[in-house]
C-alpha cells in the first residue's frame, strides 16, 4: 500500500508558484495496476518521482509499506565510473539482495558480454537501457513505475522483456505513465487524473480515460 498524507508539492517559476499538488491525500493499493493520465506537464512525473522516493513533498508524508521500483528502465542512477557489474552489486545491497544472484540474472538478461565489466560511461544508451532493465527485473517488487515504457535492442532482446515483465505482473502491479491509451488499457485497471493542481482517482480506467479526454478537449478551446 501506498498513502499520501496531506501532500502538498509546488515549484518556483517566474510566472509565479506552481501547484503540482495540494494537501493530496491517496490510498493506492495492490491488486489493481494504475493508469497517471494529463496533460503534458500536469505534473504525473512529479508524482512518481515522490512515489519513488527520489522527490520529497514540500508537505505532508507518503507512507510506503511496499518495496516499489525506481522507474523502469531508468540508467540515471548508475555511476559511470563504476562497471556494469559494480552498479548491479552496489543495486542489490541498496535493495537487499544477494548481490551474486542479482549480477548472474542481469549478466544472462542483459547480453552485454565482456561490457558488464567496462565503466558504464563508455556504454551507449540502448546497452545502458539494457543493463538497467535487466536490474529492474532481477529485483522483485510489489509496484514497477514506467513512465513512458519504452523497449530497448532489437527485436529479440524487446520480445524477452515483455515477456519477463508480463510474468513480473502476474504478482505486482504497476504505476504506469503512458499517452497510449492502448497501453494503458493493457496493463492498468485503475486510472489517476492530473489536473491542475488536483489528483482524482477512479477505480475504473474507462472513467479515468473519459475525464481525461474531456480535460483534454477544454485544454484545447
Amino acid at each position: 500500500m501506498i498513502r499520501f498524507e496531506n501532500v502538498t508539492k509546488t515549484f518556483p517559476t517566474r510566472a509565479g508558484t506552481r501547484v503540482i499538488v495540494e494537501n493530496l491525500n491517496l490510498t493506492i493499493r495492490k491488486g489493481r495496476s494504475l493508469a497517471m493520465l494529463g496533460r503534458n506537464g500536469a505534473g504525473k512525473s512529479t508524482i512518481m518521482r515522490m512515489i519513488a522516493g527520489t522527490l520529497d513533498p514540500d508537505s505532508g508524508r507518503i507512507h510506503r509499506h511496499a518495496r516499489i521500483s525506481w522507474p523502469l528502465g531508468f540508467s540515471g542512477g548508475f555511476h559511470g565510473a563504476l562497471t556494469g557489474a559494480q552498479n548491479v552489486r552496489f543495486a542489490a545491497r541498496i535493495y537487499g539482495v544477494d548481490t551474486d544472484a542479482l549480477l548472474e540474472y542481469v549478466e544472462a538478461f542483459a547480453d552485454l558480454g565482456p561490457f558488464m565489466h567496462e565503466p558504464v560511461a563508455s556504454y551507449s544508451s540502448g546497452m545502458k537501457g539494457r543493463l538497467a532493465f535487466g536490474v529492474s527485473m532481477g529485483v522483485l517488487f510489489d509496484f514497477y513505475l514506467v513512465d513512458e515504457l519504452t523497449a530497448v535492442g532489437d527485436e529479440a532482446f524487446k520480445r524477452k522483456c515483455q515477456a519477463v515483465f508480463d510474468e513480473r505482473l502476474q504478482r505486482a502491479n504497476v504505476i504506469m505513465i503512458s499517452h497510449s491509451m492502448p497501453t494503458l488499457r493493457n496493463f492498468c485497471q485503475s486510472g489517476l487524473v492530473v489536473e491542475g493542481g488536483r489528483v482524482e482517482y477512479f477505480e475504473d480506467l474507462e472513467e479515468a480515460i473519459e475525464v481525461h479526454m474531456e480535460n483534454m478537449r477544454k485544454n484545447v478551446a
